[in-house]
């Protein structure tokens, strides 16, 4: 476990989401959210649920995952929470369809 690290999804008591990493277990990490162990977002959002996490065989893969969910809109991440990838494929292509041709206007 020492070279791989935990993604992890917790839901602050305000209802937002905090995305973070960890190489110790998740039970400690929560552990340590909850008791307000290191100033940050969800310091003063305690207590913390963990509501989603997934192992990464290197820390390098777990980094960057956390990176593109923390940019993830809160319906793409509530998808993934429930596990639900047929909703979490079609907000994705929702996003990229939008962007894909640019509108020209009508020749005179």
């Amino acid at each position: 476990m020492l070279d791989g690290a935990f993604l992890y999804i917790v839901k602050c008591a305000d209802g937002s989401y905090y995305i973070g990493i960890t190489r110790t277990s998740l039970d400690i990490r929560i552990a340590q959210h909850n008791a307000g162990t290191f100033p940050g977002y969800t310091f003063l959002r305690r207590p913390v649920e963990l509501v989603y996490s997934q192992w990464f065989q290197r820390i390098t893969d777990a980094i960057e995952s956390e990176r593109k969910l923390k940019c993830w809109s809160r319906a793409k991440k509530e998808a993934l929470i429930r596990g639900d990838f047929a909703l979490l494929q079609s907000l994705a292509r929702r996003k990229s369809s939008s962007f894909s041709k640019p509108h020209t206007p009508p020749s005179s």
